[in-house]
């Protein structure tokens, strides 16, 4: 696959434009309505020591991120350094958070993968099963979180309108044909995938190695949520942390939002308010802390991103 067709696969379309600016609008308002004294209140009230833990263990988050990329890279047999790898990394990652939308973090990977001489069909597979495995990862502790979506959903049902079935009914025909485009779009996915992966099913040390990896990565945004949450005075067990969390990440990649703007925060919010009975003002406290590390953390890849634009531009012009 060429730059140029990956480019083109990875621009937002229309539909996650307008649901970013939707998303967003719908948070400011969110945000308005439960009033901004009471988000800065909560974000004031968590100390200093906790911020500058949270923000270290998002730079190791980071670094995991790399390292599980870089597995996948050598286990292809790809000459680069796990420096070079690292600094691409940090470059997609700036990308994704600052750059206009046209040039993702992945088609920032991909340039740099090939300004390294390295193979532009195997970065590009690469790529791929490295958010496979992220994915993977994130699925494995989503029954942690269950138990929680049990209870509300049956408190939910306890205090509904017994007396509103249309609206059970109405649910179920839109899920169901909801459901039924999803199915015939995952087989098209499915397949795309299998010819990404593919070489990597002869690889199986090389998968488990990046899931491991993984966990790291994994360990480390359930810990900085789990500490947030802690400096506010809610404590929440960790498995309950990982389960939740999972679940927003998996909200995240519905395809409304650019890289999760307004939807991660809001899927936060109400996630670990309505499932975990976090107060409101505290879980957008935390959502908006864990936006904000994250961007920062993605701030190296300033650095190195000038050498890599030129293969982008390069690349898409060809």
């Amino acid at each position: 696959m060429s730059l140029t067709t990956a480019s083109k696969s990875r621009r937002p379309s229309l539909l996650r434009i307008i649901g970013s600016g939707l998303t967003i609008a719908l948070l400011i308002y969110l945000l308005s309505q439960q009033g901004w004294e009471a988000i800065w209140l909560a974000v004031q009230n968590i100390s200093w020591p906790v911020l500058v833990l949270t923000f270290a263990i998002m730079i190791v988050s980071r670094l995991a991120v790399s390292a599980r990329w870089h597995v996948l890279l050598r286990s292809a047999n790809m000459e680069i350094s796990l420096t070079d790898s690292t600094k691409i990394t940090f470059a997609g990652l700036f990308a994704t958070n600052f750059l206009p939308t046209t040039i993702g973090g992945d088609v920032v990977r991909l340039a740099g993968a090939i300004q390294h001489k390295l193979d532009g069909t195997i970065a590009t597979a690469s790529l791929i099963v490295d958010r496979l495995v992220g994915l993977a990862g994130m699925a494995l502790a989503i029954p942690f979180g269950i138990p929680s979506i049990i209870t509300y959903f049956q408190q939910l049902t306890i205090y509904s309108n017994i007396n509103s079935p249309w609206l059970f009914s109405f649910a179920a025909t839109s899920s169901k044909n909801w459901w039924h485009n999803i199915w015939n779009k995952g087989i098209d996915l499915l397949i795309r995938l299998y010819e990404a992966m593919k070489y990597w099913f002869t690889q199986p040390t090389a998968l488990i190695k990046a899931l491991a990896i993984t966990g790291i990565h994994m360990v480390c945004f359930f810990s900085i949520i789990s500490l947030l949450l802690h400096g506010l005075h809610e404590d929440i067990p960790f498995y309950q942390v990982a389960g939740l969390y999972s679940l927003v990440y998996v909200i995240t990649l519905l395809p409304i939002s650019i890289n999760g703007y307004g939807l991660q925060e809001i899927s936060i919010s109400y996630v670990f308010s309505k499932l975990a009975g976090v107060s409101f003002a505290n879980a957008v406290a935390v959502a908006l802390l864990f936006r904000t590390f994250t961007m920062i953390a993605s701030l190296p890849g300033a650095l190195f991103l000038p050498g890599i634009l030129p293969n982008v531009k390069a690349n898409k012009n060809d």
